[in-house]
């Protein structure tokens, strides 16, 4: 009897703690259903982003590449994800006569497009295969020394072509006088996406194959920089690979290359390779390794081959190698390196691919938050996961912001993770991207009314100002997307 009692009493027991267990995972389960769960992917959408996109050469070798076919009303609208307007010219043509500027070479294409939200990069050349007077002949006449050359004939006394010592002190004096105009207008303008070192070599490329022939000494292409660096201090520098390997294969640099690659560095310049698909196959690209020192903290910019040549000669084919060459160096920016709408019209199935890659891609994938919020627990739980689907990350400082909105589109609330830098997003390659969550707590705002509210989620400044399109669905016209309901009760 004893012994069934104790029996019966331990099955009670245990009755008793499988019910204390089942109400308490009951309540657990019930605190987990007043949280909003939502769900999101990549809706593929071309956006249109700062600091991330495609360059449409305007002026090229020659000023009629490639913007002559272009009529002034014409922007090329319907190039998808077309962000800035490169404007590569000789000096000569801006200062033809000492201390007085043609800048409205520069302005009158700028216009066009600046008034569409694009922005504009800059060469400026002092050596050119098409024009045979790129430094302006007056600086020659003021005794600069140079030598006359016959394009891929090197120097020849009767050259039809002149080019600088580019350590002329003469040459540098009147360089460093138009580099001050040029940044009295253009430097930390927010119009200016870029600029490039281009008083260096050929084209501005910094080799000399086409040119004199005569080598460029690293002392020498320290000055240059350094003129750069002390005129345009607030505006991203590029630096093209050829400066630094001579345009030449490379397994290992030298030691003065890598001299010269740390210098860049150090100087804060970012990277440019002007020579994708100029050759194919195996050689479509050589500086790729160069990339890893710059593409973390600074916008790496390519430019194809002329696409027509490229293709002529074989080497383009389904363009492929030029989307390999976005992942290799961790591309922000691609060139438009041809009449546009001919390279549109002939890859666009290439180009969708290298938009949904190129730069920064930012995303959230999963947001959850307390669905039910009262006023008088004064703060606001929410998390979620984010995700960078671009090989680059976004250069400015970038975080999460939540805002609340009533049934007259109204802000009720805004809430900014400013402890959640989305810049700091990991990138990876294809299908590896890595997510990253966070959770967070907001005070509510004063004047909060009970009521029901719209969610919506946008990533800006620490203050809450939506800056950036995102590839989703349900955006409210202000880059802000909408995910579901809040109740907000006393």
């Amino acid at each position: 009897m004893k012994i069934y009692n104790l029996t019966r009493k331990i099955n009670e027991i245990g009755i008793v703690i499988i019910l204390i267990l089942f109400i308490g995972s009951f309540s657990t389960f019930s605190d987990v259903s007043e949280w909003e769960n939502i769900l999101l992917s990549d809706n593929r959408t071309i956006l249109n982003n700062p600091g991330v996109g495609w360059v449409l050469h305007f002026y090229d070798n020659v000023p009629e590449n490639y913007g002559s076919k272009l009529e002034p009303s014409d922007t090329v609208d319907e190039f998808p994800s077309l962000s800035v307007i490169y404007l590569r010219i000789a000096w000569s043509f801006l200062e033809p006569e000492e201390g007085n500027y043609n800048w409205s070479i520069l302005d009158t294409p700028s216009q066009r497009w600046i008034a569409k939200g694009k922005q504009i990069a800059l060469r400026i050349t002092c050596s050119e295969t098409p024009v045979p007077w790129a430094t302006p002949k007056w600086v020659y006449e003021a005794g600069a020394k140079g030598n006359f050359f016959i394009p891929l004939q090197g120097i020849q006394e009767k050259g039809t072509h002149w080019e600088p010592e580019y350590d002329d002190s003469i040459f540098l004096e009147k360089l460093e006088n138009f580099l001050i105009a040029l940044a009295t207008r253009y430097d930390g303008n927010p119009e200016v996406a870029f600029i490039d070192i281009g008083s260096l070599g050929v084209w501005g490329e910094g080799h000399v194959w086409h040119s004199t022939q005569k080598h460029i000494s690293l002392e020498t292409i320290k000055k240059h920089i350094d003129l750069h660096v002390k005129h345009f201090k607030n505006t991203v520098i590029a630096l093209n690979d050829d400066i630094i390997t001579n345009g030449q294969k490379f397994e290992t640099l030298s030691e003065k290359q890598q001299e010269l690659l740390n210098y860049a560095v150090e100087r804060g310049l970012t990277l440019r390779d002007d020579s994708i698909l100029v050759q194919g196959e195996d050689n479509s690209y050589f500086s790729a390794t160069l990339a890893e020192h710059f593409w973390k903290d600074k916008p790496v910019i390519l430019e194809s081959s002329h696409y027509g040549y490229s293709k002529e000669m074989g080497h383009w084919k389904d363009g492929s190698k030029y989307l390999q060459a976005v992942e290799d160096y961790h591309a922000s920016y691609v060139s438009i390196h041809w009449w546009p709408r001919e390279f549109l019209q002939e890859n666009k199935d290439l180009i969708e691919k290298i938009n949904l890659r190129l730069g920064y891609r930012i995303l959230p994938t999963e947001v959850k938050w307390d669905k039910t919020v009262k006023i008088s627990d004064k703060t606001w739980d929410i998390s979620y996961r984010w995700v960078n689907k671009g090989v680059a990350p976004c250069y400015k400082d970038l975080y999460p912001i939540i805002t609340w909105k009533d049934e007259k589109d109204g802000i009720v609330a805004i809430f900014t993770d400013d402890t959640f830098n989305l810049r700091q997003l990991p990138v990876g390659k294809p299908q590896e991207t890595k997510e990253v969550e966070k959770k967070a707590n907001f005070f509510l705002p004063l004047l909060l009314k009970e009521g029901t509210y719209s969610v919506f989620i946008s990533a800006g400044s620490m203050t809450g100002t939506p800056e950036i399109q995102m590839p989703l669905t349900n955006e409210d016209k202000a880059k802000r997307y909408f995910l579901g309901k809040v109740n907000v009760i006393l």
